[in-house]
């Protein structure tokens, strides 16, 4: 069933949902509706077998400036978030992201700061538009860096040291310099962002439904794993569980036949 949001659009294209953060006229700064919102979206897609994939960007000028701070300081408490208040409430936004089976491309253009950072950082995949400027923005208002999952994201995904670098300092990395270190995959002309998700997604839904909820899984369990032997204990799992599947045979039919899987759900 189509939910209906205020703060963000959710368009679905065939088997992929393009989730807009739409606040433009505040740069996509995330308030507590835009909470709600996002937590009550990624906590629905679970066990959601009709979307395999999620595309996230932002309306207008940028991805998301981090934080809505005129409405955080006029606002009381928030009786969310596992009794940490909108902290938690927050926070619970980045695990599911993590938690939800299916991939995350985040399409990223203009200011990605603070929490609109770690949005980025929690996706699975991250395209760049020539503007875009990220950083942890929360060391610049008398935080932490560590907030949101950064610390946690940050260091797998470009190393220790340019992790210290850009939280200790709080300053933007650029989308070229994010390319250089592996943070992005890609960088193209912002109007040209669209465009150049569309191989990506072709390439995402190439995967068998199985095998794809199942990579994200395995993937995110290996970083963490105690060892080789944990890491492929959840391989040889997984690997059993999609072979039981009819999409595996399709698959080597398929490549067999020079032509494109017609997968099933399973």
């Amino acid at each position: 069933m189509a939910r209906s949001y205020q703060t963000i659009t959710v368009e679905k294209r065939g088997e992929a949902d393009w989730l807009t953060l739409n606040r433009p006229d505040a740069l996509n700064a995330i308030n507590l509706a835009m909470v709600g919102e996002l937590n009550d979206y990624f906590g629905s897609l679970y066990h959601d077998g009709s979307v395999r994939l999620v595309v996230m960007r932002g309306a207008g000028k940028a991805f998301c400036a981090g934080l809505d701070i005129k409405e955080h300081a006029d606002r009381g408490a928030v009786p969310f978030g596992g009794g940490f208040g909108f902290q938690g409430y927050l926070a619970d936004v980045y695990i599911k992201m993590r938690r939800c089976p299916q991939p995350i491309l985040s399409l990223v253009h203009g200011p990605a700061c603070g929490g609109g950072f770690a949005f980025a950082l929690a996706s699975d995949i991250r395209l760049a538009g020539d503007s875009a400027r990220m950083n942890a923005a929360f060391i610049r208002i008398g935080l932490s860096s560590c907030d949101m999952g950064v610390s946690y994201f940050l260091p797998r995904l470009v190393g220790g040291s340019i992790a210290a670098e850009l939280m200790l300092t709080g300053r933007f990395i650029t989308a070229q310099r994010a390319l250089a270190v592996g943070l992005v995959a890609e960088v193209v002309p912002e109007d040209q962002l669209e465009a150049a998700a569309q191989p990506w997604i072709d390439d995402l839904l190439h995967a068998s439904p199985m095998g794809l909820r199942m990579t994200k899984e395995g993937l995110a369990m290996a970083v963490d794993a105690q060892g080789l032997e944990a890491a492929m204990a959840l391989e040889n799992r997984n690997q059993i569980m999609t072979s039981k599947s009819p999409n595996f045979a399709e698959g080597m039919r398929a490549f067999l036949e020079k032509r494109r899987p017609d997968y099933t759900p399973d």
